[in-house]
């Protein structure tokens, strides 16, 4: 005789354990360590969902599980609405080698009705929800990684060859607040390699061309322009907007170490990029934390030891590798996410197709982030290059 629904899942139902709300919210309030899995449907989460669940629709289950949930000894507790669902997400679950998994009997509605923790989905539009649907199935970013971006501040130290690949990428993921700060106009030189801007725009101030281009990419981020030179007397002005992340893509010496000094006192973290010719290196200079750019570089090389691309050239493909790197960065930062470049240097090697990492350590006695500081106040970047 064929079973019936209601004979398939009392037959499920005993095969697998089920535990109790009240038994769950003490395990929730005591932290044991057992891992929450939301089955229902995506749309069914909007109305909120238990802290730290795992969000496994049970029409994905199959296909996602054993990716989204490797430990098969994990201690693991399934939860739908009501308790149908996870009692055969459970069984399922059993089946596929999972050994302490458990449905929680009744599901979120009766959660919510007894007032236990519950938290809400990230304020995300329909349009938004589209966008980032990519971002949105990594868990480690999901809803609230994408509105903790757009509620991001990254400020892009130069709109050329680092800054251009730089500020699409941001743009792209959805960074709400972008600064750029060049003084430069667009020229046809820059072109080859400097892909923020086109032909249509040469003559025009980059930070104009590159906020166009930006917000033509996504209409969801605000871009503030400061067409000038970063210097001593406007750095405090600029910097103290807020900014979560720095993306340095500068060229010169004298405005590095005046970007290292105001962002160490200013507590920021700086995405370090330079190109030369064919190579390219990227770290991550986090105040108090790792080096900074001035333990890394005491003092700048010789000027005939470090000409600039006007005047050495370089593979136009270049800083579109090195700034796609400072951006991906930028973005572990804002999410919290991953393993920056703090104490190391990723150097690459663009004609023998290698990357290269070295460690680089703190300097006690680093005239501004060592133990004994002797800059406290900006200084004459100029002169202390050329000197």
């Amino acid at each position: 005789m064929a079973k019936t629904y209601s004979d398939l899942l009392q037959e499920v139902k005993s095969q697998i354990r089920t535990v109790p709300l009240e038994e769950v919210k003490r395990r929730f309030d005591a932290r044991e360590g057992y891992t929450l899995v939301d089955v229902r449907e995506k749309d069914e989460t909007r109305l909120g969902f238990i802290p730290g669940a795992v969000f496994l629709p049970r029409g994905f289950l199959e296909l996602q599980v054993e990716s989204r949930l490797p430990d098969k000894d994990a201690r693991i507790i399934v939860y739908c609405a009501g308790g149908t669902r996870s009692a055969l997400a459970a069984k399922t679950m059993q089946d596929l080698g999972y050994q302490h998994v458990e449905s929680a009997m009744p599901g979120f509605t009766r959660w919510k009705d007894m007032a236990y923790p519950v938290d809400k989905p990230a304020d995300l539009t329909a349009a938004q929800l589209e966008r980032y649907s990519r971002h949105i199935l990594l868990p480690e970013v999901g809803e609230k990684g994408q509105e903790k971006l757009l509620k991001s501040r990254v400020l892009l130290l130069g709109a050329g060859g680092l800054g251009s690949p730089a500020a699409l990428y941001l743009a792209a993921a959805g960074v709400g607040t972008i600064g750029v700060i060049d003084a430069d106009v667009v020229d046809t030189s820059n072109l080859q390699r400097q892909i923020l801007h086109g032909a249509s725009t040469v003559g025009e101030p980059k930070v104009e061309s590159g906020r166009k281009r930006m917000l033509d990419l996504n209409p969801d981020v605000k871009v503030i322009p400061f067409q000038e030179r970063l210097t001593s007397e406007n750095i405090d002005r600029i910097f103290d907007q807020g900014w979560d992340v720095i993306v340095d893509g500068l060229d010169n010496f004298p405005t590095r170490y005046l970007v290292n000094d105001a962002s160490i006192w200013k507590n920021i973290p700086v995405v370090h990029g330079s190109i030369f010719r064919f190579d390219g290196q990227v770290t991550t200079f986090k105040p108090k934390v790792g080096p900074c750019y001035r333990c890394l570089y005491p003092e700048p090389p010789p000027a005939h030891l470090a000409p600039s691309c006007s005047e050495a050239g370089v593979l136009g493909i270049l800083p579109g590798v090195v700034g796609t790197i400072q951006a991906t960065e930028a973005i572990k930062i804002l999410l919290g996410a991953g393993e920056p470049l703090i104490g190391r240097l990723l150097m690459y090697e663009s004609l023998q197709m290698k990357f290269r990492t070295l460690k680089l350590r703190k300097d006690p006695s680093c005239p501004v982030c060592g133990d004994h500081p002797s800059i406290t106040s900006y200084i004459d970047y100029e002169g202390f290059c050329a000197a």
